[in-house]
């Protein structure tokens, strides 16, 4: 099959497929191995001999090559060095020994091994003829004209290549050398004869020379044209004086004057006036056909289109306002005085710098639209930017003239939309800003929320000043928590908690159902939903801070409420309480109930969730063991510490509450909080945890009509929480009638809706004892020891 001077040696080899590269005999190169199959070929030649058969894959981006996926005929090649790089891969030092041929695969799981005939042969007995010569001293004139075409090789290596007096190996080096296509190479690879190869290598380098002599003209002809432009630019020029001295005007000129005219109309600063007239200038001085043209054209559009001087005329017509905001939105008492304060100051004081106010509250409480209300009760205009996954700075700044596409930030670019300089600037959901190495968008809004600086706000491609502190800025955000401190610290937090059923119930009536039935295209006759039936929805069918989940499911009783109307002719449909599971489906939630009767060991506490007020059930048990505390509900850390503290108080006062001293030897304690799937933390049930572990300890049961909140120290101090109204309207709801909360927390009882308090008894708490002397019932004779 292989003619002279071959000489076919049989091996069993390793095998790797490379990806996009060809390796040829006497070829020193180094690559990168990252597929497990190859590093385990690699492996397994290391253990052997060091020799590998390296074949190029016919399609570089397929990631696990099969038999038909690399050609059969590459070079076997002897591992030189290895070297691990992080990420497990490999690099690895091969230096090319002779061509090999695939005769069979005889392994391909873990890696490929193959069956290789190995093609090799003594240089010092190769007779070169004359053709061979001929053919060889072709092959370098051509080497030696490509190397002259082309930047890429050194043409210090036409040095070496002359001194090559086998013509095998020289046709494998210089094709080595060049970066052939890889059928190319796998063409001169695969041809075993020499004279034959260095015929093919002649037609691929005469290909090569060809596209290169092509490209060379095309770089002239381009340089040509930009020489031309440059020759073209320059008579314009001439030109233009020409006409300038003729008294002949361009369409350019006319559009620069055009622009000059607006600049001096607009009652604008005067750094920003000298600016724009000097851009003006600069445009005058180009040429038509410039990309700087376009740029300096674009700046000159944004500068006199932007409200420099326009102003809405606010309402201050206090009566007037209170009525819009009270017509759109009930309840949110805060935010609606904060801006009945700013008209009143506003019709005192006209020169009055905008308030920055933060809205801060759970989702569907009404941030965002309270802002529109704003807007319409103070007869200003509303622009609204989201800020949620903002990542990129210049969306706040915008982007340098330098750039290609540069255009200002959102800001500038909303303040243009708006019309006017003092809109009412919604920034919603300011909490979940980012920043990546495009920059920081929160320090960015710094100099935008800060009422000294705002007045100059710059963005980076207008270059000028802008006043933005007669714009009203309102923002929006979920929680503090994750807003930086600088940019919490230049707005006027608002809080706004969770509705109580009350204030949902009559936002259902006035607001949501009117809204969904115009929506719906219903009448008033045409739907007839009781109050009972609202009560459902809000207690059942929904489990919200805010009435977005509420709007829903009345949209939902309306849809159906019209396709029954379109279906069965009927002129009203009636929806109760009994009937509403036809429209709804199955209450979706269950609100637990006050316990039936007093437990040992089980007591009631409250908790605040993103959602409203919950009660929480805790429960403790006691067993003999040797003082193990176990805790189990999914609880957070802090719940964990609050009821180890509570341990430690107990053990501190063991006589004092009656409890056996060694309690903590003999006995395991479990403290469990149930509906263990939902995660809970905070130090606020801490009073909790302790009550039902002294109830479980005295054999004393827990007033089954008391929940509490609080967190507890180790000498038995109550101390103060969160969430209190939202806490306490949970306990109305289950039927609690008396709570327990920390002395501290007298302030929040205000609050509390006046029909609420007049049904409750709540007992401010400063100590331990003070909680257990209103939450434990004496020790009754039924109950047996734990």
């Amino acid at each position: 099959m292989y003619k002279d001077p071959y000489v076919v040696e049989n091996k069993i080899l390793p095998l790797i497929p490379l990806r996009g590269m060809s390796v040829f005999p006497h070829m020193v190169i180094h690559f990168d191995v990252g597929r497990e199959k190859s590093i385990n070929a690699l492996e397994k030649a290391m253990v052997e001999d060091s020799s590998i058969l390296l074949c190029t894959q016919k399609d570089a981006k397929v990631e696990e090559p099969t038999l038909e996926d690399f050609y059969h005929i590459g070079t076997v090649a002897s591992i030189k060095q290895m070297l691990k790089l992080p990420g497990g891969s490999i690099r690895v030092l091969v230096e090319g020994v002779s061509r090999g041929r695939v005769a069979e695969i005889i392994k391909d799981e873990g890696y490929f091994e193959a069956k290789v005939e190995e093609l090799s042969y003594e240089s010092d007995k190769i007779v070169v003829d004359k053709e061979t010569e001929a053919a060889m001293r072709l092959v370098i004139n051509d080497f030696e004209e490509y190397l002259a075409l082309s930047n890429r090789l050194s043409p210090d290596i036409l040095v070496t290549i002359t001194d090559i007096e086998d013509p095998g190996r020289l046709a494998d080096v210089i094709a080595s050398y060049i970066h052939f296509k890889i059928e190319d190479h796998q063409r001169i690879l695969e041809t075993f004869d020499f004279y034959e190869r260095l015929e093919v290598l002649h037609r691929i380098l005469q290909e090569e020379i060809e596209l290169l002599k092509i490209e060379e003209k095309i770089n002239r002809r381009v340089k040509k044209q930009i020489t031309q432009v440059q020759k073209e630019y320059y008579l314009k020029e001439q030109m233009r004086a020409i006409q300038k001295e003729l008294g002949e005007e361009n369409e350019l000129t006319q559009e620069i004057e055009e622009y000059k005219i607006k600049i001096n109309k607009i009652k604008m600063p005067k750094e920003v006036k000298e600016k724009a007239l000097k851009e003006a200038e600069r445009l005058n001085k180009m040429s038509p056909h410039s990309a700087e043209t376009a740029i300096i054209r674009t700046y000159l559009d944004w500068i006199v289109e932007l409200p420099w001087n326009k102003e809405t005329k606010d309402k201050v017509n206090i009566k007037k306002a209170r009525n819009i905001l009270n017509e759109d939105h009930y309840g949110l008492t805060d935010v609606k005085e904060r801006i009945l304060e700013f008209i009143a100051i506003r019709k005192l004081a006209r020169n009055m710098k905008g308030p920055i106010l933060c809205l801060v509250g759970p989702p569907g409480v009404g941030k965002t639209s309270i802002a529109k209300s704003v807007a319409r009760a103070l007869d200003r205009n509303f622009v609204r930017m989201s800020l949620g996954g903002m990542r990129d700075e210049a969306e706040i700044r915008g982007h340098r003239k330098t750039y290609v596409g540069a255009m200002p930030g959102r800001v500038i670019s909303l303040i243009k939309k708006s019309g006017s300089k003092n809109p009412v600037f919604l920034f919603d959901e300011i909490d979940k800003l980012s920043s990546d190495f495009r920059g920081d968008p929160a320090s960015a809004l710094l100099e935008v929320l800060d009422p000294e600086q705002n007045n100059t706000f710059t963005d980076h491609f207008l270059e000028v000043p802008f006043d933005l502190s007669k714009v009203l800025f309102i923002t929006t955000a979920n929680t503090l928590n994750s807003i930086p401190a600088p940019l919490l610290d230049r707005m006027e937090v608002i809080r706004i908690s969770g509705y109580t059923e009350e204030e949902k119930l009559k936002i259902a009536t006035n607001h949501l159902l009117p809204k969904q039935l115009k929506e719906h295209g219903l009448k008033e006759e045409n739907l007839k939903l009781s109050e009972n039936a609202i009560r459902s929805v809000i207690r059942n069918y929904t489990r919200e801070a805010g009435v977005r989940n509420l709007e829903r499911n009345i949209a939902n009783i309306c849809r159906k409420t019209a396709k029954r109307i379109v279906e069965s002719n009927v002129k009203t449909v009636r929806v109760n309480k009994g009937n509403l599971n036809k429209y709804l489906g199955v209450k979706r939630y269950h609100f637990d109930i006050v316990e039936k009767e007093e437990q040992v060991g089980v007591a009631t506490g409250l908790a605040w969730t993103a959602f409203g007020g919950e009660t929480l059930s805790v429960e403790v048990n006691c067993m003999k063991g040797t003082g193990k505390l176990q805790l189990t509900g999914q609880l957070g850390d802090v719940m964990k510490e609050s009821a180890m503290a509570s341990i430690s108080y107990i053990r501190s006062n063991a006589e004092l509450l009656g409890v056996d001293s060694n309690f903590y030897k003999e006995m395991d304690i479990h403290i469990h909080v149930p509906e263990g799937a939902i995660p809970k933390d905070g130090p606020s049930a801490g009073i909790t945890m302790a009550t039902a572990a002294i109830s479980t300890l005295t054999n004393r049961p827990v007033a089954k009509d008391v929940a509490m909140t609080g967190e507890i120290t180790l000498r038995g101090r109550i101390l103060p929480v969160g969430g209190i109204k939202e806490k306490v309207l949970a306990a109305n709801r289950i039927g609690i009638k008396k709570v327990l909360i920390p002395f501290a927390n007298k302030k929040d009882l205000e609050e509390i809706p006046e029909k609420i308090r007049r049904k409750m008894d709540f007992k401010l708490v400063k100590k331990m004892e003070d909680v257990l002397e209103h939450a434990l019932l004496e020790e009754e004779d039924n109950y047996e020891d734990n």
